[in-house]
């Protein structure tokens, strides 16, 4: 088991990994749409947020040698279910339509840092 954090990541000290790979999967903790090296969320609205966080996301992978091609499952947290079409339509932008990870959406009640958006992700390593 590797717990894996950024040096940035790292310097936030916030209470968990940013990512967790065991065996061929990586984990990745909740993302938000903040603005990287900050815990302040983007302005712009839901699109913008989850473009944010979306990108995060992608960051996370690139360190570790992967792509939104490498992820088979998400975990989709809006603050307002009524934000879901707006969300993915930013969503669908970073996949291939042919090869969609499996995924759960639900509201929450609320988000870290007053987030409309959090998503989690795994992906598969492999050799």
């Amino acid at each position: 088991m590797e717990f894996i954090n950024s040096p940035e990541a790292k310097a936030a000290k916030l209470p968990f990994s940013q990512a967790v790979r065991v065996g061929d999967v990586l984990y990745l903790s909740g993302a938000l749409g903040n603005k990287p090296g900050t815990l302040e969320i983007v302005s712009g609205g839901m699109e913008a947020e989850a473009r944010q966080t979306m990108e995060n996301i992608g960051a996370v992978l690139r360190e570790n040698g992967l792509s939104f091609h490498d992820v088979f499952k998400c975990t989709v947290m809006l603050a307002d279910m009524a934000k879901w079409a707006d969300f993915n339509k930013v969503y669908m932008g970073y996949f291939d339509h042919d090869r969609l990870p499996a995924r759960s959406a639900f509201g929450a009640n609320g988000l870290a840092l007053g987030a409309q958006v959090e998503v989690e992700c795994w992906a598969y390593v492999g050799e």
